[in-house]
């Protein structure tokens, strides 16, 4: 009888969790062994290049892996967690046709993910725009052009306003490279755009704390900072959202800004389903697992990434943060300690000591900290965060691609087609509406 472990999650922590099992067993294993990944998409996002793919830098299908092309003694199961009964040993999942499902399963790895996380900001959830899946970003990029093509058709003042001006919230990476590529990419397509290019655009960035990416080198983030000023983006520290609308946002300020969008990107909380499955939490509602991923009370559940709280000895035993680096060495070492407990190998405690730190500012223009000691800003920063981020794409096939879509892009300008009807095709009748769905879906 074989043993059934089942991964539930295809992001970097569930994905390396499969790639390990899968060396780990080896062809002798497998017979013996099943494994199951459950995953919402059937691909892994790489995330570090979405704000690329967002800019169109990057061909939005060479930042995904197909996770059928990687994983291939796995089987892929496309649904999404809804339960855990501990006592039958199965989970409860929900395919995307909206049918539940259940899976036997001897050994468990959770790997759920996070979501943005929201404040209590009047408007936020009707009108804000997050940035964190391949969607939301095809979604900005298609929102910035059509964007300026209305700027082409409108004369009022404030509806300019409110077409040109865009307002992120959130100095942390996500915030700050989605911010800089967009808004390199809007600058080099105004050249075509005479109205909006003579009524100017508008780009702010909101920090609720005393300075941008604290993450990093307090002198490196300064440098960023001041990158962004140099091109006009007008960055507010120490600033909230108090509220957002339709047409305006408020800042705590009181100052009342004319715009259609607001990106939020001020953090992320872990995937919502971990509240409903009666494992340990602690204050900020992660799994809480031991050394080794393993879920208190429980020798056949480990819980990684985003939605556990990983202690890490080489920080003092501090959570691990929500990076992909983290989540890639966890995938790998609950990977391993899976089939450890089933015979193959030994298991490990998690440690790891991040690599360093590379932050796209755009136009050639990056900030990176590697190791803790090296600093570097400038155009090297930039070809060393490039030359990183090609490396770490799963697949050789699709680092090929990613460097052959750099190299292209560097002489030519980029493309400025407005594409948010892919996916939404008209109906055979006109008189109906050409889709059902929110836009911000496509």
């Amino acid at each position: 009888m074989a043993w059934n472990v089942v991964i539930v999650g295809g992001g970097f922590g569930g994905f390396s969790a499969a790639r390990e099992l899968e060396r780990r067993i080896g062809r002798r294993g497998r017979d013996a062994i099943k494994l199951t990944l459950v995953s919402e998409q059937n691909f892994l996002l790489y995330t570090p290049l979405l704000p690329e793919a967002a800019a169109g830098t990057l061909e939005p299908r060479h930042v995904v892996t197909p996770l059928r092309e990687t994983l291939r003694h796995t089987n892929l199961q496309l649904g999404s967690l809804t339960g855990i009964d501990s006592e039958r040993s199965v989970v409860s999942i929900r395919n995307p046709e909206g049918d539940p499902q259940e899976l036997r399963f001897d050994r468990l790895v959770l790997a759920p993910g996070s979501v943005s996380r929201t404040l209590p900001v009047p408007g936020l959830a009707e009108h804000g725009v997050a940035f964190k899946s391949l969607a939301d970003a095809i979604w900005l990029r298609n929102h910035v052009i059509r964007s300026l093509e209305l700027a082409e058709t409108v004369s009022d003042r404030q509806r300019l306003d409110e077409l040109l001006s865009f307002v992120f919230v959130g100095g942390g990476y996500a915030g700050l490279e989605a911010l800089a590529e967009l808004q390199d990419f809007a600058t080099d397509a105004l050249s075509m755009y005479p109205a909006a290019r003579a009524h100017g655009m508008r780009w702010m960035l909101v920090e609720a704390g005393a300075r941008v990416l604290s993450e990093i080198d307090e002198r490196l983030a300064a440098y960023a900072v001041g990158e962004l000023v140099k091109r006009g983006i007008d960055v507010r520290l120490n600033t909230t959202l108090a509220a957002i609308g339709s047409d305006f946002a408020e800042l705590s300020t009181g100052e009342r800004i004319d715009t259609r969008t607001v990106v939020w990107t001020a953090g992320v909380t872990p995937n919502p389903v971990v509240r409903e499955l009666g494992l340990p939490l602690d204050e900020r509602g992660r799994i809480v697992v031991d050394e080794r991923m393993q879920v208190a009370g429980d020798e056949r559940v480990w819980a990684l990434g985003d939605a556990a709280a990983v202690p890490n000895p080489t920080d003092e035993g501090r959570p691990s943060p929500p990076t992909a680096q983290h989540a890639i060495r966890q995938g790998r070492t609950a990977g391993g300690n899976v089939a450890a407990s089933l015979g193959h190998g030994r298991a490990r405690v998690f440690a790891y000591r991040s690599r360093g730190s590379f932050v796209n500012l755009g136009r050639y223009q990056a900030v990176a900290m590697i190791g803790g000691r090296v600093k570097l800003r400038g155009a090297l920063a930039w070809w060393l965060a490039r030359t990183y981020h090609m490396s770490q794409i799963p697949g050789l096939r699709r680092k090929v691609r990613a460097v052959v879509d750099w190299t292209v892009s560097l002489p030519f300008s980029r493309d400025i087609a407005e594409v948010g009807s892919i996916g939404h095709p008209r109906r055979l009748d006109a008189s109906l509406p050409a889709t059902e769905h929110d836009p911000r879906a496509v």
